[in-house]
């Protein structure tokens, strides 16, 4: 397990694996080394380390000079002893074994002592298949690892033939002082749980979508972002009264409040929806459907037998809700006032005017 400082809450996945999709840990079994060493970046981007604290800094280095660090993660934004965790990624066809790893750690050590970068806080292992038996008990048994490293050295076994020469006796002290504790593995699971914390990201590699949460509510008193929509509804509501009305007068009208808070509850439910496929697709797939809503509802709404505001927006609300939008990603995802709430973000956009 990677180390961290304060225990990790239990959480409901927001993500659902669907019949016929191959789960995310069986998927990285077959991508490339190069996808692997960026999904740990990605992970540990947005890697939570207590107290709503994230890295500062996060660089996925790896190929040639990478130094033996793939991701260098920093606690600080300036590259500090201690204040920094170096992530490997090893992406083989078998579980971590000593062979693999020691000569990745003589890698390590000769740039720790040329200073091509300061003492981490901890050196973590990141393998789709973990970390084989025998390495998992050299972790375990930390003074032993580190005897059992400089004795493969001097001997040149463990995949370290002909390097003898290389370990000087500044390096041998320099491994010697190192504390091995800080060398551990870094679960897969860990690194796929803070990866879907990018829903966009954990989407377009592994094709999962994540769970729609619960729509946001109706705040009692309108926010900022609801301005315009509402200035436009208070134009409509003026005709049906004959006189215009404050956004306070309008809330509490009796003839005209209840309708007026029903219509705020259907922005916040396309709001809903706009968040989550901003959180999954990016952005361009809600706007996709908005433009789907204005041509679909485009006809209705302009139709000169509307004599009305309310005549427009009743039209226009209506029939949003019987669009067939098939074509849009978002399409399984939509709830019943999801179409009539996209008329007020149409309306935000001032692309929609229910008052001519």
């Amino acid at each position: 397990m990677c180390t961290n400082p304060t225990q990790k809450p239990v959480r409901k996945s927001r993500f659902s694996v669907k019949r016929g999709v191959i789960p995310p840990s069986s998927q990285i079994l077959l991508i490339h080394p190069d996808q692997w060493e960026k999904l740990v970046e990605v992970a540990c981007l947005n890697r939570p380390l207590g107290g709503g604290a994230k890295y500062a800094f996060v660089k996925h280095l790896g190929g040639s000079g990478d130094g033996g660090r793939d991701v260098e993660a920093r606690l600080v934004p300036a590259l500090s002893a201690g204040q920094w965790d170096l992530f490997q990624g090893k992406h083989y066809d078998h579980a971590l074994t000593p062979t693999d790893v020691f000569k990745e750690l003589v890698k390590f050590f000769k740039h720790l002592a040329a200073k091509t970068y300061p003492e981490p806080r901890y050196y973590y292992l990141c393998a789709p298949r973990g970390v084989g038996n025998d390495l998992h008990n050299l972790l375990a048994k930390p003074n032993e690892f580190k005897q059992r490293l400089l004795d493969a050295w001097k001997a040149e076994r463990t995949g370290l033939q002909g390097r003898a020469a290389e370990l000087t006796q500044e390096l041998e002290s320099l491994v010697t002082a190192f504390d091995f504790r800080n060398i551990v593995e870094c679960q897969t699971r860990d690194i796929l749980e803070w990866h879907a914390l990018d829903r966009k990201a954990h989407f377009e590699l592994f094709g999962i979508e994540g769970e729609r949460g619960d729509d946001p509510l109706a705040p009692t008193a309108p926010e900022v972002r609801e301005h315009v929509y509402i200035e436009e509804l208070r134009k409509v509501y003026a005709e049906v009264c004959g006189m215009s009305l404050t956004l306070d007068e309008l809330m509490s009208s009796d003839s005209c409040g209840e309708h007026f808070q029903s219509h705020r509850v259907l922005f916040y439910c396309a709001e809903g929806l706009k968040t989550f496929s901003r959180d999954t697709y990016g952005e361009a797939e809600f706007d996709a459907l908005l433009n789907m809503v204005l041509t679909g509802i485009g006809p209705k709404v302009k139709s000169p037998r509307h004599r009305t505001g309310l005549d427009r927006l009743e039209a226009g609300t209506s029939g949003a809700e019987q669009l067939v939008v098939s074509d849009s990603v978002l399409a399984p995802k939509l709830r019943p006032g999801d179409l009539p709430g996209t008329c007020h973000h149409l309306v935000n956009q001032k692309r929609l005017k229910w008052v001519k």
